[in-house]
């Protein structure tokens, strides 16, 4: 596995595309695939740190696919339930500190009730922070914050002026962490699907033809391999 480098991106964020396509070609239910994906995650997870990678986004469930049908839905909860239940200890231990960024208002309470709890066991964790958008839209994100920024101008509290790209990221979900640096999204797919806009401005993009569950550490190893091999201009000219 490729080893930590000086230039090994501190955020890496996922799109974890393909469960059900990776479960319908092997003639079994979508959720099969729901069920395998969220076993790759622990790999990827334990694997990360060894990387380098500081902070590591994984989009779990976006706003739109509440949209799917029903009984998906439903299984997909119970699927983060249970994650949540059996690796909270484990992740812990391993000094991974673990945030949710979403509209988790609208999930159901009993896993509000377990993002909060896993949330606070792990607050004070320093190896990785692991960051799940869970009924996550980018749109609805920066919509929120600008609603929040505006409240703040009526009340006196900020001017109009006072509004830069500064305040604009500490008013978003992601405050206080890095921009990714890496973005990742699995099954073939070539686009963003409304993820992380404002924060991967300026990020490297790995699009990749594996479904999520068949995506491995040591991929996750040569993606990060090659990441340090690019050259980052953030708008300016080659230094080559």
């Amino acid at each position: 596995m490729t080893a930590q480098t000086e230039n090994s991106p501190r955020h890496v964020a996922i799109i974890m595309d393909g469960n059900g396509r990776w479960a319908v070609r092997r003639g079994r239910p979508r959720t099969f695939g729901h069920h395998r994906g969220a076993e790759r995650v622990r790999e990827i997870v334990d694997v990360a740190p060894d990387l380098g990678i500081e902070v590591l986004t994984l989009f779990a469930f976006s706003t739109e696919n509440w949209n799917r049908p029903g009984y998906e839905v439903k299984v997909l909860m119970s699927l983060f339930r249970r994650y949540i239940a059996r690796e909270v200890d484990g992740l812990d231990a391993e000094n991974v500190r673990v945030r949710f960024i979403g509209d988790r208002s609208i999930l159901p309470k009993n896993l509000q009730n377990l993002i909060e709890m896993m949330e606070a066991r792990t607050a004070e964790n320093t190896r990785m922070t692991l960051q799940l958008a869970l009924s996550y839209g980018s749109r609805a994100e920066m919509t929120d914050a600008m609603r929040y920024l505006a409240g703040e101008v009526e009340a006196g509290r900020l001017t109009s002026d006072d509004i830069d790209q500064d305040v604009i990221s500490g008013a978003m979900m992601t405050a206080g962490l890095p921009d990714p640096d890496l973005v990742i999204r699995t099954s073939g797919e070539h686009r963003i699907s409304n993820f992380l806009l404002w924060q991967s401005a300026y990020a490297e993009y790995a699009f990749i033809d594996e479904c999520w569950p068949d995506f491995s550490a040591d991929r996750l190893a040569e993606i990060v391999g090659a990441f340090g091999r690019r050259e980052r201009r953030f708008g300016a000219v080659s230094a080559r």
